[in-house]
């Protein structure tokens, strides 16, 4: 444990941004899974109306700085190939 003071204080900040910075990453992979999931299923229209919300969950992430901003332009372009090549199969 430590002793100093700032140290401490360290800890702590660390500890609660840790635990904020798990619940957005769990928040943005439901979201994604929801996402992937209408697509497994077929359901282009729901896929389509859930794509802004994903791409807007993970925007947000990255300015807190949970995501880096390539690693969240990375997923984002991923799912919007998922969506382009599903609704090429229709």
């Amino acid at each position: 444990m430590a002793n100093i003071k700032s140290a401490i204080k360290r800890i702590k900040v660390t500890k609660i941004r840790t635990l904020r910075n798990k619940s957005i990453k769990s928040s943005v992979k439901t979201a994604i899974k929801k996402f992937e999931a209408a697509i497994a299923e077929g359901d282009l229209e729901k896929a389509r109306n859930l794509y802004p919300q994903v791409t807007s969950s993970i925007d947000k992430a990255a300015a807190k700085g949970v995501f880096h901003k390539n690693a969240a332009s990375r997923k984002k372009s991923k799912l919007a190939l998922k969506l382009q090549v599903a609704q090429n199969q229709e």
